[in-house]
């Protein structure tokens, strides 16, 4: 487990070959937060096409430079965002639609179904 932005994130790979990016509790997300991050995730893969869960559910803000860092293509083979309230699902929206690789990217209600659409994609 490897701690980015100011430890504001936790990036792993688990188990079952999915990387996982968990942001932090009232985490204010900048720009720079969203680079380490980014750059964390693909030193992770290595050379493997990995899928990501990205664990924005209890972070509190989102800043526009941060934005604009995920809205770059992802060098995952497919990216999950699961969350539970209105706010989340605004995040997770603005993210998937910024972010324009033919990569397949869902933003989820539940963890556990986020997790098992990613299991099926590393086991493709």
């Amino acid at each position: 487990m490897v701690s980015v932005g100011s430890g504001k994130a936790e990036v792993f790979l688990d188990e079952h070959g999915i990387l996982q990016l968990k942001w932090s509790r009232q985490a204010i997300i900048h720009s720079s937060d969203a680079e380490g991050a980014v750059q964390m995730v693909n030193e992770l893969r290595g050379q493997t096409e990995r899928p990501l869960l990205v664990d924005m559910a209890t972070t509190s803000e989102v800043s526009r430079g941060a934005r604009a860092v995920f809205a770059q293509p992802c060098q995952a083979s497919h990216v999950a965002l699961p969350g539970a309230s209105p706010v989340d699902k605004v995040i997770a929206n603005f993210v998937l639609a910024m972010n324009k690789t033919a990569r397949p990217k869902r933003f989820f209600t539940s963890r556990t179904e986020a997790m098992e659409w990613l299991m099926k994609s590393a086991a493709a």
